[in-house]
């Protein structure tokens, strides 16, 4: 894993054999990285990396100066691997959640300016992923939600639907409450 800008980039992270996760690609994070950075001022920003996987998604948002990361990741393998990075990295604004990120989704009252959310992408109930997050009482006025998906699925009818970016086989659509 390779954080791409900001304080901790070019630094790169060997990914235990037996992790499970689909790490969003170099290329996918960076263009949509482009693309938050012309939404949203990251420096100060309160994040959430809802299905953390890797936590590819939680760094960059450190490295680039959020104030707060909150990454929600269920599996043990991706959660001691993130646990171990931000060890090495000597972060102190992560707030790591060993947990199912559907029932984060429904219980967290905290408030957030971006969530990104990278569900698997043949999970059950994958397409009610976007509905449930602008829903839920983590959004405000203004917030971001960024969700990663196959091309099989539009989000487009969603409220607060912005956009949709294709990079490769990796498609985000983007919404803005």
């Amino acid at each position: 894993m390779r954080i791409i800008r900001g304080k901790y980039g070019r630094r790169r992270f060997d990914v235990p054999g037996n992790i499970s996760a689909r790490p969003t690609t170099d290329f996918a994070r960076e263009n949509i990285f482009n693309v938050l950075d012309n939404l949203v001022d990251l420096e100060g920003a309160r994040a959430l990396d809802l299905f953390a996987g890797t936590g590819a998604i939680t760094f960059e948002f450190l490295s680039r100066g959020c104030a707060e990361v909150t990454a929600v990741e269920k599996a043990s393998v991706q959660y001691n691997f993130i646990r171990r990075v931000a060890q090495q990295l000597n972060v102190d604004n992560l707030r790591l959640v060993r947990g199912d990120a559907l029932r984060f989704i429904q219980t967290c009252t905290a408030t957030f300016d971006i969530i990104f959310a990278d569900p698997p992408y043949d999970m059950p109930g994958f397409a009610e992923v976007p509905a449930a997050i602008l829903g839920s009482a983590m959004l405000k006025e203004g917030t971001i939600v960024v969700v990663e998906h196959s091309k099989k699925h539009d989000f487009s009818s969603l409220p607060g639907f912005r956009e949709h970016r294709a990079y490769g086989s990796v498609n985000f659509s983007i919404f803005i409450v």
